[in-house]
């Protein structure tokens, strides 16, 4: 069983599986820090001052009541929230990293057409004299044993 685990994890597939899994979630990171330290302040300062990750309602008052002044606040006292700020941060950190991902696989698949539009160089020409189908670098008709013209 473990020489069958060994071949498993080894394999190819299993392996670029793994590095995409993890430089993936390295992106994911990032984008969520582009968006919670970039994005989402100038867009709140834009809209009066928002800070999108403290924005929520209340569902129900925790131990102490409120008012409370933050997300952190509420969630000391115990208080039930719908936390819609953290969700907005989450839909664009989303969309980010959606975007990126379209951008990537467009760019894989414009090179894969490149490569598949791309003619392979002939392999073989005619005979100016008899007409038959000979190799490219033939120096002489192998049908009519004419001498050929080197291009």
């Amino acid at each position: 069983m473990t020489k069958e685990f060994r071949e498993f994890a080894l394999r190819g597939n299993a392996v670029d599986m793994a590095v995409g899994i993890i430089i993936g979630a390295a992106f994911g990171s990032i984008v969520n820090s582009l968006v919670a330290d970039i994005i989402m302040p100038p867009v709140g300062l834009l809209l009066g001052n928002v800070d999108f990750s403290n924005l929520f309602a209340v569902l129900k008052e925790g131990k102490v009541a409120g008012p409370y002044s933050s997300l952190a606040a509420a969630k000391t006292a115990g208080a039930v929230t719908l936390n819609y700020g953290v969700f907005i941060n989450t839909v664009t950190s989303f969309l980010i990293v959606v975007f990126s991902v379209f951008l990537l696989v467009r760019s894989v698949n414009r090179l894969k057409r490149q490569q598949e539009e791309a003619p392979a160089a002939p392999t073989t020409k005619e005979c100016p004299f008899c007409l038959s189908v000979i190799p490219v670098r033939a120096v002489r008709c192998s049908h009519c044993t004419s001498e050929l013209k080197i291009a």
